[in-house]
C-alpha cells in the first residue's frame, strides 16, 4: 500500500509491502509529532520555546527533541561548524521563516552554546535562534520507519520530500532531479536498507529569492546565502545523517570530507 500526507512543509509518502493501514497511520502520527515538537513555523512548538527561553531558564525537553539536539551538536563538531542549526535568524531576516520573537538586540549563539544539565534538561549560555529544518525531516523519516517496523511491517519506504529511507528486503529504484532540468529525473540505481537525502536549489530564482542554504561563517551579508547550480546527495544508514550531511557537502563540495567518513556516508554530486 502507498499513502501520502502533507507534513513537514512537504509531502510525506509511506509505502509498505503489507496492507496495514493502522501501521501506516501510526507512522504518519509519529511524523506529525516531530513536526509539532520541532517546527519553526509553530510559535508554541518546543523548538520555539527553546529559542524564546533557553538563555533565561532551564527547559525540560521531550526525549526526541533532546536526541536531535545532541545529534546536531555531534554533526556540528565533526563538520568543524559547517553544519550549524543556529542560523534561524538569517532565514527570518530573509523572509524564509516567520518572526515569532525579536532577537535583534542580542548577540546570538548557536547549537554549541546549548548545555545539557541532564539527559533532557537544557540551558543556553547565549540567546539562540535555532532552525532544525536541516535535520528534523530526516529524523522524522527514521522515526516513521521505526514505527512501521515495530508494527510488524517487514519492508517499505518513507519519503519526505526527497529525504528517503528504504527498509526490508525489497530494493527501491532511486531518482534525483536533474539540476539543469528539474522536471527531469536521473536514475542513479537502487537502494536497500539505507537512506538518501538531496539538497538542491532547483526552483530558486536567484534574482528574486534568497537561498535557504546559509554560510555559517559569513561576515559580509552578501555572502550569507549560498547559491549553487549542482545537486548534492548523501547516502547513509539513517536519514537523519543523510539529511544533515547534504548541507555539509553543499557548503564544502568535498566528497571526502572527514565528516562524511565519520558517519559512514557517501556523497553524490550532479553538476548542472
Amino acid at each position: 500500500m502507498q499513502r501520502c500526507q502533507a507534513l513537514l512543509g512537504t509531502y510525506v509518502e509511506i509505502s509498505s509491502d503489507q496492507d496495514d493501514s493502522q501501521a501506516v497511520d501510526k507512522a504518519f502520527a509519529v511524523v506529525k509529532q516531530v513536526q509539532d515538537l520541532m517546527g519553526f513555523h509553530h510559535p508554541f512548538s518546543e523548538l520555539s520555546q527553546i529559542n524564546r527561553w533557553a538563555h533565561q531558564v532551564s527547559l525540560e525537553l521531550h526525549p526526541w527533541t533532546a536526541q536531535i539536539l545532541k545529534l546536531a551538536q555531534e554533526i556540528h563538531q565533526q563538520s568543524n561548524g559547517l553544519f550549524n542549526c543556529g542560523i534561524g535568524h538569517r532565514l527570518v531576516a530573509a523572509g524564509l521563516l516567520p518572526r515569532h520573537i525579536d532577537l535583534s538586540s542580542h548577540k546570538l549563539g548557536g547549537i554549541e552554546d546549548i548545555y545539557f544539565l541532564d539527559s533532557q534538561l537544557i540551558t543556553s549560555s547565549k540567546p539562540i535562534c535555532l532552525d532544525l529544518g536541516g535535520i528534523a525531516k530526516g529524523f522524522a523519516v527514521d522515526k516513521a520507519v521505526e514505527s512501521l517496523v515495530s508494527s510488524g511491517v517487514e519492508s517499505g519506504c518513507v519519503n519526505a520530500g526527497g529525504d528517503l529511507r528504504v527498509f526490508g528486503d525489497t530494493p527501491k529504484s532511486i531518482q534525483i532531479r536533474n539540476p539543469s532540468l528539474p522536471m527531469q529525473l536521473i536514475d542513479i540505481g537502487s537502494l536497500q536498507n539505507g537512506a538518501i537525502a538531496t539538497s538542491g536549489l532547483y526552483f530558486t530564482n536567484r534574482d528574486e529569492q534568497q537561498s535557504h542554504m546559509i554560510n555559517p561563517f559569513a561576515q559580509d551579508e552578501s555572502e550569507v546565502h549560498i547559491h549553487f547550480s549542482s545537486s548534492y546527495s548523501v547516502i547513509a544508514n539513517e536519514c537523519v545523517y543523510a539529511d544533515a550531511l547534504t548541507k555539509v557537502l553543499a557548503l564544502c563540495t568535498a566528497h571526502d570530507h572527514p565528516c562524511l567518513n565519520y558517519f559512514s556516508a557517501k556523497a553524490i554530486r550532479i553538476a548542472a
